[in-house]
């Protein structure tokens, strides 16, 4: 399991990047112009927040590996992480529309693989801490 979140350590790191294309991928510029600015500030900055959670979580997994495999401490955090990844699996197959990948060979690939991603992250969370 040490080896499984390392490399999901990197991939959550790797995801945080990622993020940093949004803004361009996404046409926010011209897709967020009719929104209010407290609308369009709170994409931008709740954006940053999330890929800077995203890239803490790597890191943990990354440098505290032994510590979250080994310590009642860890335990509850990977606990915690799988409800988290847990609930990002559920909202990807309920919180999306379909319309936004169906039909869409990129976009339903990008669907799965995530989708797998997600359900990988919250049974390794959840072997981490014990749950199952």
């Amino acid at each position: 399991m040490e080896l499984q979140l390392k490399i999901i350590g990197v991939m959550l790191v790797l995801l945080s990047f990622v993020h940093g294309i949004f803004p361009k991928y996404f046409n926010w510029k011209e897709e967020l112009k009719d929104l209010s600015m407290m609308n369009r500030e709170m994409m931008k900055v709740h954006t940053f927040f999330i890929a800077l959670m995203v890239f803490g979580v790597g890191m943990l997994n990354i440098f505290c590996t032994e510590d979250l495999l080994n310590t009642r401490l860890g335990n509850k955090i990977a606990i915690f992480l799988g409800v988290f990844w847990g609930i990002r699996a559920f909202l990807q197959f309920f919180g999306y529309s379909t319309e936004i990948w169906k039909g869409k060979t990129f976009e339903t690939i990008v669907h799965i693989v995530f989708s797998i991603f997600w359900i990988y992250m919250t049974v390794l969370y959840f072997k981490v801490g014990g749950v199952i």
